[in-house]
């Protein structure tokens, strides 16, 4: 049974017409190994599949490719892949490029529109940030691992995911998920998780709300004063010694 009833599918075929340059989802999932994360079923592999095929059919600028997570551990080790369902969203054709868009779960409800967004963006290969922040990014360092916890039923999600994955695709140090509470329980509860949108920024700096670009990358920015104030603590560590 098709997820993607008949009006849905022209309206994203429509949509994915301004698809410029081929895209790759590459799809982990449990796989006929029948081993998951943990050794635990995974619920919602099947859909995450479907869906994403089910979209792929609409335009022959993407192509997925479906990988077991136990099989293909090396492969999913690359892309940092550490539970199920998981895709990552990859630039294709004559210059692929992995920009670090990773989403985990089921992109059902509000957030089928983020897949639709991110499969647009990797494909024009544009980011949509304006300059300022452009040139703030390259301030970075360091790699910075984004989390930004969302529910299918949330309509503000999509814009703190999307802005998040802007970062990513700007920046080769950014890795950015989109995480669907509901899906990963363990997870939500570690990062308190109690309203969604929340953004979590190398587990340590917490975002509520779909926040305005400038406010978000502030926030990513902080990365650079914690490793400051650990150089810092190191270096007054060894004077001690």
């Amino acid at each position: 049974m098709s997820l993607l009833n008949a009006e849905v599918q022209d309206q994203v075929r429509e949509v994915l017409a301004g698809m410029a340059d081929p895209v790759k989802v590459v799809v982990f999932t449990q796989g006929e190994s029948g081993l998951a994360v943990d050794a635990l079923e995974c619920e919602y592999c099947t859909e995450a599949r479907q869906i994403v095929e089910e979209v792929a059919a609409l335009s022959s600028q993407i192509t997925v490719e479906v990988r077991d997570f136990v099989a293909d551990k090396a492969l999913a080790d690359q892309y940092g892949i550490d539970k199920l369902p998981a895709m990552a969203i990859l630039a294709d054709g004559p210059a692929p490029k992995d920009y670090g868009i990773r989403l985990y779960g089921v992109p059902s409800g509000y957030e089928f529109s983020t897949l639709i967004e991110d499969l647009l963006m990797v494909s024009r290969r544009e980011t949509g940030l304006n300059a300022a922040t452009l040139d703030e990014l390259k301030r970075l360092t360091q790699p910075v691992h984004i989390q930004v916890y969302v529910t299918p039923t949330c309509p503000y999600c999509p814009r703190a995911v999307v802005l998040a994955h802007r970062l990513a695709m700007a920046s080769d140090l950014i890795t950015a998920d989109m995480v669907e509470a509901n899906e990963f329980p363990q997870l939500s509860n570690k990062y308190q998780v109690y309203g969604v949108p929340r953004t979590v920024i190398e587990d340590v700096i917490h975002v509520e709300g779909a926040v305005p670009e400038a406010h978000l990358l502030t926030e990513v920015l902080k990365v650079l004063d914690q490793a400051e104030m650990g150089r810092l603590r190191t270096e007054w560590a060894m004077s001690l010694n």
